[in-house]
């Protein structure tokens, strides 16, 4: 395999592949004849060093990349570059640690702590922050005709994480309601150099793509976010430093943790749940609205996790969700030493120090593992189908597997299925059915609702 070095802006799909002898300027793997093969990665040389890396696209070859006895993770998170620590306090935050770094076990055990001590919140803080959703949602549907799922989403989710992990509601803060911008605007400033915003491609390329946004334009709102966070975590602070971290980078971390990671998560894969089920139509929303309804009428209108479990459609449809389209798509380790890797057809070898990229829609669209591989089934994983749980691969791990101190899998990997199922138990406890529109955005889809029909039964 052989690297085809090219300009920023032609280098994310053109390739160059020794094994078929040619080079193929499209993205579909199939016309590739190779799932594994080289290629050079955005950002452009200024922001990142060395744009080569090994793709991975199959689900066979992709989970190499979780094996922490061959990659390393150090200051990989975003790709082949990392965003200055500027953006957080000066700390290389738990997210670019490697599980070799002394601090990662400490970082990650306050993970474990926070959603430990704070877990008999979830149900009925989600309950009340979604109820301000559909709330808001219903009015400007009776003032609009539409609504805009993504912009209610974003404050009902940063309000559902203050209060649940912290006790704090924004809103009686100096905070107020500008959590949600706050953090879009310093994601932009980390992942600026990897996004499409829309604007005209040769625009893109020349500035975002090629140098870094100064973090000193961000700075300001990033404090607005430290204060509030560092105001309104007291007891996990104590806790950091009983684990022998500092007071200030146990709060950097537990922001990106609550911003980045789990604000971010919840804004994509409640998005697009929203997509994939209004594509769906109603006979699934009304399986989805009798399964649900059954079961908490059952528990005597309670929505509990041992009641959810008892849903096998619902949960089928969370994991489909994260499975056709998941919220972290690239993923990267380092190669630790020579190593031979093995798609369904054939074996490449790799060396010592070379990056690994994988692109998780297409690991997890594998049509040699999944059929209908390209299309959203929503009880794909129902009866025999959970042993294909293996290859959910959203956790940057096996959905099968548990996240540890010893492991990159994502600490609040439990807890984004929880909040999943919720959302889908509150919205089939309140709607027959509805409609959407969904357009294209930087960070996965925009959805605009349509049509909620409250529940009938």
């Amino acid at each position: 395999m052989g690297f085809l070095l090219l300009a920023p802006s032609k280098i994310a799909w053109i390739i160059s592949i020794t094994k078929a002898g040619t080079s193929i300027s499209n993205p579909k793997s199939k016309k590739y004849r190779s799932t594994v093969f080289r290629a050079n990665m955005p950002p452009g040389p200024f922001i990142a060093p060395n744009p080569q890396v090994v793709v991975l696209l199959d689900g066979k070859s992709f989970p190499v990349l979780f094996d922490v006895t061959k990659v390393e993770k150090k200051d990989l998170f975003t790709g082949t570059f990392m965003p200055s620590t500027e953006l957080t306090g000066g700390y290389r935050v738990l997210s670019y640690l490697d599980p070799s770094e002394p601090n990662h076990a400490k970082l990650k055990q306050l993970m474990f702590y926070l959603l430990k001590t704070r877990r008999d919140h979830v149900i009925p803080e989600f309950n009340a922050s979604y109820t301000e959703l559909f709330t808001s949602l219903e009015k400007n549907l009776a003032l609009r005709g539409k609504a805009s799922f993504g912009d209610a989403n974003d404050q009902a989710a940063f309000n559902f994480l203050a209060r649940c992990w912290f006790g704090a509601d924004p809103a009686e803060t100096t905070l107020g309601l500008d959590g949600p911008g706050l953090v879009s605007k310093w994601v932009l400033f980390n992942l600026g150099p990897v996004l499409k915003l829309g604007l005209p491609k040769y625009l893109e390329d020349l500035t975002i793509h090629t140098f870094r946004l100064p973090p000193l334009l961000i700075k300001k709102s990033y404090q607005r976010l430290y204060d509030f966070f560092y105001a309104s975590s007291g007891l996990l602070l104590d806790e950091a430093e009983n684990l022998g971290i500092s007071r200030e980078e146990a709060c950097h971390n537990l922001l990106f943790t609550t911003c980045f990671n789990s604000f971010g998560g919840m804004r994509i894969v409640f998005t697009n749940m929203m997509k994939w089920l209004g594509r769906a139509g109603t006979k699934l929303h009304a399986r989805l609205a009798e399964e649900v309804r059954s079961e908490v009428r059952s528990n005597g209108g309670s929505i509990t996790m041992r009641g959810m479990e008892q849903m096998p459609l619902m949960k089928s449809v969370v994991y489909e969700a994260l499975r056709i389209e998941p919220p972290v798509s690239l993923q990267y380790g380092k190669a630790k030493r020579d190593l031979i890797i093995e798609s369904h057809d054939a074996a490449f070898e790799v060396k010592e120090g070379e990056m690994l990229f994988g692109f998780q829609p297409f690991a997890t669209k594998d049509p040699k593992i999944f059929t209908q591989a390209e299309e959203f089934v929503a009880d794909r994983f129902v009866g025999e189908g959970e042993k294909l749980l293996k290859h959910v691969l959203w956790s940057n791990g096996p959905e099968t597997e548990k996240p540890t101190l010893e492991n990159k899998q994502c600490a609040g990997k439990d807890f984004v299925v929880l909040v999943s199922r919720l959302f889908l138990v509150e919205l089939f406890l309140r709607y027959d059915s509805f409609e959407v529109e969904v357009a294209s955005s930087p960070l996965g889809a925009a959805v605009t609702v349509t049509s909620l029909k409250r529940a009938s039964f």
